[in-house]
């Protein structure tokens, strides 16, 4: 939209100088931006920048210890600061709908998927029941869920973390809302369903005139989807302007670091992954591996293939990375081969080892020795600890104590880039991606041999990731770790993955390393992976 059409439009949403405080931390400090209907604007920037407070900030879903210091908020006019919780229910869902970060957080796990997004037709009294329910299968399809009756009638647990964050965006479309703040609403997605999510999110804002707020650390997608970028550091928007402009030619320092650290260019990684993807025995050996659930699993009455006859293997020190869409049997594999989900059939070996029959301490020491870094950290970690005791607790469980266990926890910390003042706070009060940083750090605590990675860097900003990845390299360089990387994102598996194992409904269907896999795929289904990575340039 041209600009002076866009100055003669109500902003859909237009935030004045706001500033928000947690006790005596300044976390947004005057930000000033505007959305016209049927814009799409996007605000990047690290973890802890400000981001998620500037969403909540527009939601009224600040928490308590924050404090609106001055600005304002106003929505088609009408300002939304300091309305009281009867006005701001009559407001969400019906004219703002909101996709949060964490899909696990955002749907009560006791009750059916479809009946949680008839929740805001039913509040709003949108229409009669017949046709409210139409309306939430319609919004499902409209998310990317093919078999929308299936996942309308189940429960969250029975649904993948991609799943789960589909059934989000559907609940804040279902009501046809003006303006829709996601944050980081495709970052647990794969980029098959991404690329439909986004599709189908900017075909609202085109179609319907829906103004979106697209929070996200992936530059990639900012710049294929937003109309403007906003770019934001320590609660400033240090740089803003059309969004392919400002990423092709930033002018702000930090934004130049933001850019040089995005994954999107991936030619220069495969190469120097190519080097290491030699021959060699496999330390972590998995064969024909079968995993089936039963007795409703996924909604289903029939059961369920998660895994079927998958078998790969990797040699010491070096990284495999499994790919596919959501569903595809990814995480049930690696539960299976960390001995937090059992096989039907099949084995796991470890350094020639069978590990479906160890007990008592040769599993205690298994647990040592492979390690689990969980999708959705903020599920993983007591939100009632501190940084200190979620990343200490492995330590003191294998009989490391007091100012020994201290020094480890500070140094940790060092490794996955976090202050050590981050120590005492506790793991509820860390943003996603500090939240998955503190994970990551656990993980390391014990000197593991294997790490499972679960969509481990998918919640972090690129900065953060790019550090997280050189660090999980280094390790890997100095302590010949042996990675299991399940992610979504092509774009990282070119950084990280020797070889690559392509999964879909339960098969590896491709397998090779990841230059082959990237240059020269073989199998439809790999190439429809690739031509929906945003982003993607050219591989040589």
């Amino acid at each position: 939209m041209p600009d002076d059409e866009r100055d003669e439009i109500v902003p859909a949403l237009d935030v004045s100088r706001l500033r928000v405080a947690y006790g005596e931390t300044a976390v947004v400090q005057g930000s000033t931006f505007a959305i016209a209907p049927g814009e799409v604007v996007a605000l990047v920037g690290e973890s802890g920048s400000g981001k998620t407070t500037t969403a909540q900030a527009v939601l009224g879903l600040l928490p308590p210890e924050a404090e609106v210091e001055g600005g304002s908020v106003r929505l088609a006019g009408e300002s939304l600061l300091g309305l009281d919780e009867r006005r701001l229910r009559e407001l969400r869902g019906r004219r703002i709908g909101y996709v949060p970060q964490d899909p696990a957080s955002g749907l009560n796990p006791v009750v059916r998927v479809g009946r949680q997004i008839d929740e805001v037709l039913r509040s709003h009294r949108l229409g009669p029941a017949r046709e409210r329910r139409g309306r939430v299968l319609d919004a499902l399809r409209q998310a990317g869920i093919a078999d929308a009756e299936r996942v309308a009638a189940s429960f969250p647990h029975q649904l993948s973390g991609g799943m789960q964050q589909r059934a989000l965006i559907a609940q804040a479309l279902v009501a046809g809302p003006e303006l829709i703040v996601a944050d980081e609403p495709t970052s647990a997605l794969d980029v098959t369903v991404q690329q439909e999510v986004l599709d189908n999110l900017g075909r609202a804002a085109d179609e319907l005139g829906v103004a979106l707020l697209l929070i996200t650390h992936d530059l990639a997608v900012a710049a294929e989807r937003a109309d403007r970028v906003l770019v934001l550091r320590d609660g400033r928007i240090v740089e803003q302007g059309d969004a392919a402009a400002v990423l092709r030619a930033p002018t702000h320092a930090y934004t130049r670091e933001l850019v040089a650290a995005s994954p999107a260019v991936i030619a220069d990684s495969l190469r120097d992954r190519e080097e290491r993807a030699v021959e060699a025995p496999g330390f972590l050996r998995v064969e024909g591996l079968r995993r089936r659930f039963t007795g409703g699993g996924l909604g289903s009455r029939g059961a369920v293939v998660a895994v079927d006859d998958v078998s790969f293997e990797i040699p010491r020190g070096h990284t495999l990375a499994l790919v596919g869409e959501s569903g595809s049997g990814k995480t049930t594999t690696a539960r299976i081969v960390s001995r937090l989900e059992r096989a039907d059939a099949g084995e796991v070996m470890l350094d020639g080892r069978p590990i479906t029959g160890l007990r008592g301490p040769a599993l205690r020491e298994f647990r040592r020795r492979v390690q689990y870094v969980h999708q959705h950290p903020r599920t993983a970690l007591n939100p009632r600890f501190t940084v200190a005791q979620a990343v200490g607790e492995p330590l003191g469980a294998f009989g490391v104590a007091g100012g020994e266990r201290l020094r480890r926890v500070r140094e940790l910390l060092e490794r996955v880039a976090l202050p050590e003042h981050f120590a005492e706070r506790t793991t509820a009060e860390l943003s996603g991606g500090q939240a998955q940083r503190v994970a990551i750090a656990r993980a390391l605590a014990l000197d593991p041999e294997v790490i499972v990675l679960d969509e481990a860097v998918s919640a972090l900003d690129v900065a953060i990731q790019a550090k997280i990845l050189d660090l999980l390299a280094a390790l890997q360089a100095e302590a010949e770790l042996t990675y299991l990387f399940v992610t979504h994102d092509l774009a990282v598996v070119a950084q990280i993955a020797d070889r690559v194992a392509v999964m879909r409904s339960g098969e590896v269907v491709e397998a090779g390393t990841a230059r082959r896999v990237f240059e020269s795929p073989e199998d439809p289904y790999t190439q429809r992976l690739l031509a929906a990575v945003p982003g993607m340039r050219g591989v040589a």
